[in-house]
């Protein structure tokens, strides 16, 4: 399934795009998309056979802002230089074992939202990510299949970045991370059995309309279910979490100087193969 939340910020409301690419309102089976419904198999089931009815009220998309798909994110576990060609092209070893970070639930907006370019920046960057879904409670999980059993889906994520921030000011990399609007995700929630294999999507992004990453998960270090077993021994993934898993080559800072960061007035679109497509105009904070 295809699940999304249409509706302005703060107020939106659980869709579905069906089949046939129809949006249509999931509101009168469930009050929203997040953890508590994710870790439901029998609220998930009546989503199913609703869908699958084809008697769900059809919404009409024209001018519908679509928000984040998961409401109410516990927290944003990011995996850092997790790409063989991303670490290459920023002068790094690849890592033995997953860079962990995190990213604050706020910075969370829909995958068209505005995106802002924080005041004295002058190195925000881009990353296009799969992200993973959480949909049951893991801790300390033992193998990749009991891993896999823990996701939920897969979305969109731009793990936007301030490089300076990040790199330049000292400490870790929170401050390069964590500024407003600086994860959109979405449009869709795709849940996971519609995802015959997380290591073989294609992932592209584009500024102002020049392609600048192509790439794939199947160049990924750590693959998704080392990524989910790996985090659950440092801390307890729960229904609704999200996991960033790192972006491929093509960021602004390993391109040749003067290296083209963003800045107000440009416009990043950024797609996953299966997983839908993101629209953002920049503007200065």
């Amino acid at each position: 399934m295809k699940l999304l939340r249409v509706g302005t910020a703060g107020a939106e409301r659980p869709a579905l795009l069906d089949a046939d690419g129809v949006l249509r309102d999931l509101g009168g089976v469930v009050p929203d998309i997040d953890g508590e419904l994710l870790a439901d198999d029998a609220a998930l089931g009546r989503v199913r056979a609703a869908a699958e009815s084809g008697e769900l009220p059809v919404l009409d998309a024209d001018g519908l802002r679509v928000g984040p798909p998961v409401a109410r994110i516990g927290k944003v576990v990011c995996i850092g230089l997790n790409y063989h060609d991303h670490a290459a092209e920023t002068g790094a070893e690849p890592p033995s074992e997953p860079v962990v970070f995190f990213k604050a639930a706020d910075t969370v907006v829909g995958p068209d939202d505005t995106v802002l370019v924080p005041r004295k920046s002058v190195k925000t960057d881009w990353e296009v990510e799969l992200a993973i879904v959480i949909g049951r409670t893991a801790r300390y999980l033992e193998s990749h299949e009991e891993a896999l059993a823990h996701v939920a889906g897969y979305a969109v994520a731009h793990d936007v970045s301030e490089r300076e921030f990040q790199i330049e000011r000292g400490g870790t990399w929170d401050k390069g991370k964590n500024c407003e609007t600086f994860n959109p995700l979405g449009p869709w929630l795709v849940t996971a059995d519609e995802v015959a294999d997380p290591q073989a999507l294609g992932l592209k992004l584009w500024v102002n309309g020049e392609l600048k990453q192509n790439g794939s998960t199947a160049d990924q270090i750590f693959p998704v279910a080392e990524v989910v077993r790996y985090v659950s021994q440092f801390m307890t993934l729960y229904p609704g979490d999200v996991i960033n898993t790192g972006t491929p080559a093509g960021v602004a800072m390993g391109q040749p100087e003067p290296k083209p960061y963003l800045r107000a007035g440009d416009v990043v679109e950024l797609e996953i193969e299966g997983l839908g497509r993101q629209r953002q105009e920049l503007k200065d904070a």
